[in-house]
């Protein structure tokens, strides 16, 4: 008989979205727009704090567009991205002809190398092309170098557009993620610490750029009795059914995040007394993360020989599911001829790199089974 899977990161229901969702049904909101938006809205703002402003959006890549559009990016552009992250970071670049400009990692973070940036951005305005925008990514929960990548921003006066898709309940210094850059982008999709089964919000400093977001989200229609437009709009309003499922997760919101990270203390827990594993751990308590995924780095030449892909295949057949972490955007088939500035930190993490099952509904006995199965590799 099979085992159950379990899995990398599973939706995880708090039992509270249904009366939202009833609500909607019963009050015939069944559109992408309703109380239930702006009631989501008006959570997450006030979870941020920061006096900031939110707008519900169909997807986190949604929201990243939004933010190239509303931070001035346009055809022939180029944009600065950390290229250790998920493709959702980049593609939004291409979609409006801009040129990604990726960035390496630093170790301590995983997250976009401060040097490497400014080594970029004096290359290309060399080059005679300044960047439009910095697209710099918290991974897996992590906060990036808040102060260092601000201050390289600052100098040479490049907006930042805040990638926290996976970081929803991480902070720095108490600060929310999400709250650092000139626009910030979060995502509900099903595999992250919240969901609206699929989802994503933008985030902004002043209640007239959300509304600019969202005038382009729906369809950029002007303000007249007939059917009018004027610039490009994007169906990329959240509906209200969705929303409903999102208010019922931050009512669990804390205690997801308190549950993702007692994952991570059983891998540091579990890993401690095996040599050439180490799990990836923010640098010190400036830092909280909310540790979405929990990942481990490998050594095979202090493993005596077992590398990820080892480790991998030995959960498969378990039926535990891992992945290798994020393959650099520099590395694959559709960016790899654009320009990269670094050396080898992100693929280097990529080759050693795997994430572990971090769910917030894992279980004793799911810890059980991938504790078992770590003892039998690392005898």
């Amino acid at each position: 008989m099979n085992k159950p899977k379990i899995w990398l990161s599973s939706p995880h229901m708090g039992g509270g979205e249904q009366k939202f969702i009833q609500e909607a049904f019963d009050t015939n909101w069944i559109a992408p727009l309703g109380a239930n938006v702006n009631g989501l809205e008006n959570d997450l703002e006030n979870y941020l704090g920061e006096d900031k402003f939110v707008g519900a959006l169909s997807s986190g890549t949604a929201a990243v567009h939004l933010g190239l559009i509303l931070l001035g990016v346009e055809a022939g552009d180029e944009v600065i991205c950390q290229s250790l992250t998920f493709s959702a970071s980049a593609n939004p670049i291409l979609y409006l002809g801009a040129t990604p400009v990726f960035v390496d990692s630093e170790y301590d973070t995983w997250n976009i190398c401060p040097q490497s940036l400014e080594k970029a951005i004096q290359d290309r305005i060399a080059k005679g092309k300044k960047p439009k925008v910095i697209v710099a990514v918290h991974l897996y929960g992590v906060p990036y170098k808040i102060e260092e990548i601000r201050a390289v921003a600052d100098r040479y006066e490049i907006p930042i557009l805040e990638d926290s898709a996976e970081a929803i309940g991480s902070s720095y210094k108490g600060q929310k993620c999400g709250t650092f850059g000139e626009i910030g982008i979060l995502s509900f999709n099903g595999n992250k610490v919240i969901t609206t089964s699929g989802g994503g919000a933008i985030i902004t400093k002043t209640k007239e750029v959300k509304e600019k977001a969202l005038f382009f989200a729906t369809q950029s229609r002007d303000n007249a009795v007939h059917y009018q437009h004027s610039e490009i709009g994007y169906n990329y309003r959240l509906s209200n059914i969705c929303a409903g499922i999102g208010r019922g997760q931050m009512e669990v919101l804390d205690a997801r995040v308190q549950a993702r990270r007692m994952m991570h203390d059983f891998y540091v827990d579990l890993f401690k007394e095996v040599a050439g594993v180490t799990v990836f751990t923010a640098p010190n308590n400036d830092y909280f993360a909310n540790y979405w995924l929990s990942a481990v780095l490998i050594d095979p030449q202090l493993t005596k020989g077992i590398d990820r892909e080892s480790v991998r295949l030995v959960f498969e057949v378990e039926n535990i599911e891992c992945r290798p972490i994020w393959k650099p955007m520099h590395l694959q088939p559709i960016f790899e001829k654009y320009p990269f500035y670094g050396t080898t930190v992100a693929a280097t993490l990529f080759e050693n790199g795997l994430c572990l099952p971090s769910g917030s509904n894992l279980t004793d006995e799911d810890r059980a089974r991938i504790s078992e199965v770590v003892k039998k590799i690392f005898k």
